[in-house]
């Protein structure tokens, strides 16, 4: 039975693969259900001994999208969306494609997949236990499906490098302690982990913006830039842009959205935020609401929260030369048509953020041959793979007269069908 719901992410993905065939002459209905459909979805429940000594179940997905170019790889998030356990799966089913696109858009050897655990650990406050248990328990659970030849998860919302390191540490122990750094990505240094992991998905996305800034002749030297969310991505991809020379004039947390008309160093709020809790009251900033966050005046804008921020609504108000979504989903199918019209040039999800799986696939590579490179070598092979990305994609957008979104997919759908054609179907 097909879940029906306001937005379902996974009718988003699935219309995104139907307008790249649309696109690219692919009028097989077989062919177009095989790329847009996960090849197995997995559902779990995980029986947790709680602190108090009761048990809790708690329910688990991983969703292997495709693996026609290489093995799945994907995040694993430990989150609770509005809309329920119903929800996640398609969400997760959603992410799952999306990832399959974005390592083929910057030509990883990589399939999609992802997975998560319906539980919010920050407003549920789980023990460093818990979360062991939960974590390790998880683990077992999908242990068949997982592997360094067969899917590499990574960390997600709420996950970080203990729980990769938990993961590949049950994972060894099952498979007779035979060690097996490559069973995941995200993990610390000490565990065989990347130089670079860390800043990669801002420092992808920064890469990116450079590279639409080049072609609009858009000066990054005193360019304007506004940060929705305030994690990882957004706040690397703030430092590397300033290093470059542009200046950062509006953040947002969740706790709420501030406009610094005279712009600031990211560190300098990066550091108020860590004493009071939040990016408000910024020392010269002044507090707006989500809308005029988006919708102020800049020159790029970093949609780096979660999904479905740009709505139409937003779309219409939207005041910027190039939008780089650092977050997945952050724009609405019905956003699009609008912002293409007002000539914005957006660097879509699907490449704006995929520096994380460029560096996956790299520590990747290092777990596998025993050795490691330095930060600038890791960060370099990341350049040139990103910036290539969006080179392919800007020249398919321009030869098929489409939007950079249409082209990012048209350039991942044909390089998958590539692989499947050369395939075929067994058994």
């Amino acid at each position: 039975m097909v879940i029906m719901m306001k937005s379902d992410p996974f009718a988003n993905a699935t219309k995104q693969v139907n307008d790249a065939c649309d696109v690219l002459g692919i009028a097989d209905e077989g062919i177009r259900e095989y790329l847009a459909m996960p090849n197995k979805m997995l559902r779990v429940k995980i029986p947790v001994k709680m602190d108090n000594g009761k048990i809790r179940i708690f329910t688990g997905f991983r969703s292997q999208h495709n693996n026609d170019r290489g093995p799945y790889k994907g995040g694993i998030r430990y989150f609770n969306p509005e809309g329920g356990v119903e929800y996640m799966e398609r969400e997760v089913m959603a992410l799952s494609s999306w990832m399959t696109w974005k390592c083929a858009i910057v030509d990883v050897p990589f399939g999609g997949g992802k997975g998560a655990i319906y539980v919010n650990p920050k407003t549920e406050k789980l023990s460093d236990d818990e979360m062991e248990r939960l974590t390790r328990g998880f683990a077992f659970k999908i242990s068949e499906i997982i592997g360094p030849e067969k899917d590499i998860p990574a960390p997600d919302v709420y996950t970080t490098g203990r729980e990769m390191t938990q993961i590949m540490d049950t994972f060894s122990k099952l498979s007779g302690n035979k060690y097996s750094p490559g069973v995941i990505t995200g993990k610390p240094i000490s565990m065989g982990g990347s130089l670079a992991r860390n800043v990669a998905t801002g420092l992808g996305t920064a890469y990116t913006v450079r590279a639409a800034a080049k072609i609009l002749k858009i000066n990054l030297k005193g360019a304007k830039v506004v940060l929705q969310g305030f994690g990882n991505a957004s706040t690397f991809a703030g430092e590397y842009l300033e290093k470059m020379g542009a200046i950062v004039i509006g953040v947002s947390d969740s706790k709420g959205s501030i406009l610094i008309p005279k712009g600031a160093k990211v560190s300098k709020i990066l550091e108020h935020k860590q004493k009071t809790g939040s990016v408000v009251d910024f020392t010269g900033s002044k507090k707006v609401s989500t809308e005029e966050l988006l919708t102020a005046k800049c020159d790029i804008l970093i949609p780096g929260a979660l999904e479905n921020q740009i709505t139409a609504a937003i779309a219409k108000k939207l005041n910027c030369k190039i939008i780089a979504e650092a977050a997945n989903g952050p724009t609405l199918p019905e956003a699009d048509p609008i912002i293409e019209q007002k000539k914005i040039l957006v660097v879509p999800d699907i490449l704006a953020n995929s520096g994380g799986v460029c560096i996956s696939y790299l520590e990747w590579v290092q777990n596998n041959m025993g050795y490691y490179w330095s930060f600038d070598e890791v960060a370099s092979k990341m350049e040139k793979n990103i910036t290539q990305g969006f080179k392919d994609t800007y020249a398919l957008s321009k030869k098929h007269k489409i939007d950079m979104r249409k082209a990012a997919m048209v350039l991942a759908v044909g390089r998958v069908l590539e692989a499947f054609n050369q395939k075929g179907i067994w058994p």
